[in-house]
């Protein structure tokens, strides 16, 4: 297809993605297959694993994709439907270290991506863009064959079926052990994760409530995405009126957890990750824990008091996966609900892998609610976002970031903190706000002691925004 019909704006900063039938369809799938195939081939790899989730374009995106790899010349194992996390679990488990997943993760219905790994690694930032400058700078450097007029091809990698289910819930049920047979509900959003959720819960001796796990590219119920509380009312009013202990929550790609308590409350990612924190830390004292900007301001000293080095990061599953790599971290973890176990597992996010950890946990205990709720809290928002045009969120960040009068804005600052966005840290709370690398927003989020502190906090940041671009507005 003509190179000027890639939209570079599919290639972001942790994955590709974008709009059906406007930036993404199957020659767009055929020519990224053949460009991350050059790179494959390039590492010195010669097969790939592939799958997809459950949207309604997935086959025709996959089909594509294949085939793009194939002329390349780099071997397609499919694993067809599965979560993003069994095909990160499949480059560890069989011989092929480069996989691409088909998905839309917890986008709406009308998205699809890809999430790329490369020789064992996640790529990102400037490896994701390199895949687009391949693309334009045609001819590919193939491997082996090259495509006819009727779309065959000779001297390509070959094309095999390979279902990685019974090895994965093999490896999570033989490493998990409850203490006690536990009631849960699991509630799937109609995501790729309800076609395993059950089985492997079950699979560890939980009696499992299943809420919306059939698989359903089009959402019918509430859209998969935990971190969003309107999509856990289902699940709340579910372990609230019925006789499950707990509730856990998968977005659509199985690779976020979600937690919600007997009484309601939701268990928000950064609280999650102290609870394995407490734990991973009696196994690795002194370690380094990863967390992103966005989570708690409890966070450090809650890895400090368990024995740990508390490590503030870039928002981003990609990055955080390339820092556990970088420190050796046992554990990692972002507010959006991507968790990260090198302890015991092998460093990918894993939403459902996470959730069989947390039932470990929580099974220890007559009352997993109460241990769950008594983890450190404040008064907190969850992400907020203003929408702008391209590139405008970006703008006003570095704005900020760069300005000479940065600290006037945020008089009662402690750090300023600049890693992703910017980050202020007080001593009664914080707030944050970032160009999002995914959507054309800015992303805003805030903690504080007392309504009065968020209040305070809430105040700086819109002036500091309301200083380079007056016509913004906030959701506060």
């Amino acid at each position: 297809m003509p190179t000027q019909l890639i939209s570079r704006s599919i290639f972001k900063a942790y994955d590709i993605r974008g709009i059906i039938g406007k930036t993404l369809d199957a020659q767009v799938a055929f020519v990224i297959g053949q460009a991350f195939g050059a790179a494959i081939i390039a590492k010195g790899e010669t097969s790939a694993v592939i799958g997809r989730d459950g949207r309604l374009s997935g086959p025709d995106l996959c089909r594509a994709l294949a085939r793009g790899l194939q002329l390349s010349g780099v071997n397609v194992i499919d694993l067809g439907v599965v979560a993003t996390p069994m095909l990160y679990f499949s480059t560890h488990a069989l011989t092929a270290h480069s996989g691409v997943m088909v998905t839309g993760s917890h986008n709406p219905p009308e998205y699809n991506g890809f999430k790329l790994v490369l020789a064992g690694e996640a790529i990102y930032g400037d490896a994701i863009q390199s895949l687009y400058n391949t693309i334009i700078q045609k001819p590919f450097p193939y491997g082996g064959g090259r495509e006819s007029d009727d779309n065959s091809s000779n001297n390509s990698g070959s094309y095999t079926q390979h279902d990685i289910r019974p090895a994965y819930l093999k490896r999570i049920i033989s490493d998990i052990t409850l203490a006690r047979p536990m009631h849960i509900a699991v509630d799937c959003g109609n995501g790729v994760a309800g076609a395993f959720a059950g089985d492997l819960y079950k699979g560890l001796g939980c009696i499992t409530d299943e809420l919306f796990c059939e698989v359903d590219g089009t959402f019918p119920n509430h859209h998969p995405d935990p971190a969003l509380p309107e999509n856990l009312r289902d699940l709340i009013r579910h372990v609230q009126t019925g006789a499950a202990e707990i509730g856990l929550a998968f977005d659509g790609d199985g690779d976020r957890l979600g937690v919600v308590t007997k009484g309601g409350n939701i268990i928000y990612p950064d609280r999650q990750l102290m609870l394995f924190v407490k734990d991973v830390l009696t196994r690795h004292p002194g370690a380094p824990i990863i967390y992103d900007v966005k989570c708690s301001g409890h966070m450090t000293e809650w890895i400090k008091e368990h024995g740990g080095v508390p490590l503030m990061w870039k928002t981003g599953h990609s990055l955080v996966k390339a820092k556990l790599r970088e420190t050796g971290s046992p554990l990692g973890g972002e507010m959006s609900g991507h968790i990260f176990f090198q302890d015991r597992w092998y460093g990918f996010d894993d939403g459902l892998y996470a959730g069989a950890r947390m039932l470990e946990l929580l099974s220890r205990v007559a009352d997993p609610s109460a241990l769950l709720n008594a983890l450190p809290q404040s008064i907190s928002t969850p992400e907020l976002q203003i929408s702008r045009e391209q590139g405008d969120s970006a703008a006003i960040i570095r704005q900020i970031q760069e300005s000479d009068h940065v600290a006037a804005f945020f008089p009662n600052a402690q750090e300023i903190i600049r890693i992703d966005g910017l980050r202020i840290d007080y001593a009664d709370g914080f707030g944050l706000a970032r160009a999002s690398n995914t959507t054309p927003v800015i992303m805003m989020r805030f903690e504080a002691e007392t309504a009065d502190a968020l209040i305070r906090i809430q105040a700086d940041f819109k002036n500091a925004i309301l200083a380079v671009k007056a016509d913004v507005i906030f959701p506060f």
